[in-house]
């Protein structure tokens, strides 16, 4: 995450803009890491995050609505006592170090108006939320750092507060001229390397961005630059510097693959090319929704992952057994022959006797002769019988394994298609209706106690056409079934990508003819919610809601359909926008 030096400057001057002369009426520590300070300020009130978590330190607006413990821990009683009612007076960001300070003023006990400065680190593992008083003395911090922990600075009631070391770094103000550029990057190292470990708050991405837009080779060692490249370099780096001297911030997320949030900047980035990218009004804003939905697919995922390894077990179980059944099945292929050969052992029983290891015969069915291995201690017409017998066992074998064969591959396309609704689960409501299918198909034992929890409502996707027609697409065999058989009438249209585990799509007619365009999207979003989205062009099938049947035991999800379309489409949502239900 570039939640760089950059990125903190463009959210201390919106937290400048918004919260200077506002009074904290609420403080509450939902997370032992965290944070919050609900703020009152010109009529509006603001909810400031402070979080020191060590994989997503960071301080911002939000509008998460969190659960405060019963009894609140000792750093936020301390922060309650000093802070309650106390009015922000500076919010400032030291030499584009990753440290914000807010300072305030309160009246103490006997009414003295006194100051206090509440100081959030954001260094990874080393994040920290500390309390100093007027003289920069600790009063608290969130975290307790002693000398056994750290031989570099002590973090502890009572110690002076210092910043941590910058690692010999240069403050961006300092660099007036190429010269001075040169002085600092020089170093026996790469380029990107070499400029985001000179300057303080810059990141090996914002690096990479000034060697991008400098068309200079980051992995290119400095020493082999010429004096054009580095003039560059530093034609870069001071439209970098304008940028954040003069506050031209317009932040916005990255957006990669299956619409997942890549990566956030304080601007837009020419190094992500054309990336798709969503901006936002607010620096806060962004950040709340980007780790809201960050901490959401983490949580989706540990909630799934059992899920995901049940689904991937029995798939490899399907798979191996379904190998297994195509082995037999091919080992059945050579049955005819058995009959043949007991139909010619009774054809030529008058020149057979008993005791013959083999006879040789004339094959009608090739018109050559044949020779035929008979058992010595059988009659001919015994011998007939134990080739007949082996026929009709091979026989019985085809039709077993015909019928098993259908049934591990309908088992397979079931377990297929719930791999690709946990892909889609965005929501643990999501993972509980995926896991109450599984229930019922028998993969995990029905618990009593979860029922009701299992059970929890999860709508479809729903979109609305560039024509106004409402679309809505199946997050899982469940809502696939409560789709076509509930949703849907008689004429309101069916879409599905062509024999591939995927999603149902249903567009409401509501009486009327659907335009082409209509039929485009709904195919593009079936092919887009289909296992083949990453393809260029999919075939999807589509016909009228009242085609289609549910054949009796099938799986949820499950239809036939004998009537229908069929078109080659791009996947894509079409820029069609999600409706909030």
């Amino acid at each position: 995450m570039a939640l760089d030096g950059i990125v903190l400057s463009n959210i201390v001057h919106e937290l400048n803009t918004l919260l200077i002369g506002g009074r904290i009426d609420k403080i509450s520590q939902p997370e032992k890491d965290e944070i919050i300070l609900n703020i009152r300020n010109n009529r509006s009130s603001y909810k400031l995050l402070l979080t020191s978590q060590a994989s997503f330190p960071r301080i911002h607006l939000t509008l998460a609505q969190k659960i405060s413990p019963l009894t609140a821990p000792s750093f936020c009683m301390l922060l309650r006592k000093y802070l309650n009612n106390a009015k922000i007076i500076q919010i400032n960001q030291p030499m584009l170090e990753r440290i914000v300070e807010i300072k305030l003023e309160h009246l103490n006990e006997l009414g003295d108006l006194c100051e206090k400065t509440l100081i959030i680190e954001i260094m990874g593992r080393h994040s920290n939320i500390i309390l100093c008083d007027e003289s920069r003395k600790i009063l608290d911090s969130i975290k307790h750092v002693n000398a056994q922990m750290s031989s570099v600075r002590e973090v502890f009631p009572g110690k002076e507060y210092f910043y941590p070391p910058n690692q010999e770094k240069i403050c961006y103000d300092e660099i007036k001229t190429m010269d001075s550029l040169i002085n600092i990057i020089n170093k026996p190292m790469e380029v990107q390397r070499a400029i985001y470990t000179s300057i303080i708050g810059f990141s090996p991405l914002i690096a990479e961005e000034i060697c991008y837009i400098s068309d200079v080779e980051s992995k290119k060692p400095y020493h082999e630059l010429d004096f054009e490249e580095v003039s560059t370099l530093y034609n870069s780096y001071n439209t970098i510097l304008k940028r954040i001297s003069n506050k031209e911030f317009y932040p916005l997320v990255y957006i990669g693959e299956d619409n997942k949030y890549e990566d956030f900047y304080a601007f837009p980035l020419s190094v992500y090319g054309k990336v798709s990218t969503k901006a936002f009004d607010s620096i806060s804003y962004l950040m709340d929704t980007f780790f809201e939905k960050r901490t959401n697919d983490s949580r989706i995922s540990q909630k799934s992952a059992d899920i995901r390894k049940l689904v991937q077990n029995n798939l490899e179980r399907c798979l191996k057994k379904l190998e297994l059944q195509l082995r037999q099945l091919q080992d059945t292929e050579n049955r005819e022959q058995y009959k043949i050969k007991g139909e010619l052992i009774h054809s030529n029983l008058y020149q057979i006797q008993k005791g013959q290891p083999k006879v040789k015969v004339y094959n009608y069915y090739t018109n050559q002769e044949e020779e035929i291995l008979l058992d010595v201690n059988l009659t001919p017409i015994q011998n007939a019988q134990k080739y007949y017998a082996k026929y009709n066992k091979k026989k019985r074998t085809l039709t077993a394994l015909t019928e098993q064969i259908e049934q591990t591959k309908k088992e397979l396309n079931h377990l297929d298609s719930i791999r690709h609704s946990l892909e889609l689960a965005i929501s643990e409501d999501d993972i509980s209706q995926i896991k109450s299918e599984l229930m019922a198909a028998g993969y995990i034992k029905y618990k009593k106690t979860k029922a009701h929890r299992l059970t929890k409502k999860s709508d479809p996707i729903h979109y609305i056409s560039s024509d106004g027609f409402h679309i809505y697409v199946g997050k899982n065999n469940l809502q696939n079934e409560e789709l076509w058989m509930k949703l849907a009438s008689g004429n309101d249209w069916w879409f599905h990508a062509k024999d591939i585990a995927g999603s149902h799509v249903i567009v409401k007619a509501e009486g009327k003819e659907l335009s082409d365009r209509t039929f485009e999207e709904a195919a593009s979003l079936a092919a887009y919610y289909s296992k083949a989205k990453n393809d260029t062009k999919v075939a999807v099938d589509y016909t009228l809601k009242k085609n289609l049947k549910k054949p009796n035991g099938s799986p949820l999800g499950f239809v036939i359909y004998h009537s229908n379309y069929s078109v080659f489409i791009s996947p894509s949502e079409n820029s069609l926008e999600k409706q909030s239900d």
